[in-house]
């Protein structure tokens, strides 16, 4: 029986990028969103898993990275799998952990290289800041941390509707 060596078989299998965010909200119950200055559309704070890094320790450092907080990292509230979408040609895993509530803004500094603004948004508002693809994982979220639950989502490019559009 012949062997494909370990090179060629991990060559040739299905890539996937995978990503972390971090569901932080205010005591009004507001999301807390940032706005990247290389994309049109408003989400929660986070971005790849490097090399060697578990998600969770991805969202961490992302959460300093981008808002200089250090914050503990709660339990996974879900999974959502997202095919190839815009520029992007791999699937994408992301992984999105509850970090909590924040008594105030104090603290909060901007990572200005990559983000342009942070607002806290009440969730009946995501839908005029964000992609349907993103307020479906939003309202999952939402959802999976008064329930104590979890979730898993699939999909993104065939419901990617521009801010605003109907689902």
């Amino acid at each position: 029986m012949a062997t494909i060596p370990p090179d060629d078989f991990y060559a040739r299998i299905n890539k996937t990028l995978a990503g972390a965010g971090a569901f932080i909200t205010d005591r009004r119950g507001r999301v807390l969103l940032v706005k990247p200055n290389y994309r049109d559309h408003w989400l929660w704070p986070g971005g790849h898993v490097d090399e060697g890094e578990t998600p969770a320790d991805a969202c961490a450092r992302e959460v300093r990275e981008e808002l200089g907080l250090i914050l503990p990292v709660g339990r996974l509230l879900g999974v959502h799998w997202v095919p190839p979408l815009g520029d992007r040609p791999l699937p994408l895993v992301h992984f999105l952990f509850d970090c909590g509530t924040l008594p105030s803004e104090d603290g909060i500094v901007l990572q200005r290289e990559e983000l342009d603004a942070y607002r806290f948004v009440a969730p009946g508002e995501a839908r005029e800041v964000m992609p349907a693809y993103l307020v479906r994982r939003l309202r999952a979220a939402i959802a999976a941390r008064t329930g104590g639950t979890s979730f898993y989502l699939t999909g993104g490019s065939a419901g990617f509707l521009a801010p605003g559009e109907p689902e």
